[in-house]
């Protein structure tokens, strides 16, 4: 089988849009075997096309051992705003996006979404809006792939039960840090 034939069969990923404007969903292509499976988590090539060239300059991970842990909403403002590729690799999370940016169609408009090891799906966020989660799914382990380098001086929390947004969570927040809170 010659490259090419190979690459055909290989659809890598599909990049869905959400409803946030600029957010997407990233579907990997994953190929099973009795070995376990193969999937492309980042590919710059296709995340170009949708992501205005996001160019990852950290990674970040967290592990939460209890179902019904927050974490989030963060945010950072300008010059240290963030892109981020969310991907969930234990566990399940419900993730929220908050679109901050005032030009949007959709300012003020929260989106949410479930990520899993067994969906494998990833969340794209565009800069200007606001990121959290909630576990949940015991031992759940999160890796953030960030476009800008953290800066505690511009970060910014939204309350995870701010009367603004009413955002409704899916089972209740048991735990949740003293920033976030």
């Amino acid at each position: 089988m010659t490259a090419k034939s190979q690459t055909s069969k290989f659809k890598y990923m599909k990049i869905l849009k959400n409803k946030i404007n600029g957010s997407f969903t990233v579907l990997p292509d994953v190929k099973k075997d009795k070995r376990g499976y193969f999937t492309r988590i980042i590919c710059l090539k296709e995340f170009k096309k949708k992501f205005n060239n996001f160019k990852i300059v950290q990674s970040n991970s967290s592990f939460s051992h209890k179902k019904g842990t927050m974490r989030g909403i963060h945010y950072q403002k300008k010059p240290f705003e963030e892109a981020k590729l969310i991907q969930c690799i234990s566990g399940s999370i419900f993730d929220v996006i908050i679109d901050l940016r005032k030009n949007s169609p959709t300012y003020l408009k929260w989106e949410s979404f479930v990520i899993s090891k067994k969906n494998k799906n990833l969340l794209y966020i565009p800069k200007g809006c606001a990121h959290g989660f909630l576990t949940t799914a015991k031992n759940t382990g999160v890796i953030y792939y960030v476009d800008n380098f953290y800066n505690p001086i511009y970060e910014k929390v939204i309350k995870y039960n701010d009367k603004k947004f009413k955002i409704k969570w899916p089972i209740p927040i048991k735990s949740v840090s003293k920033k976030d809170s």
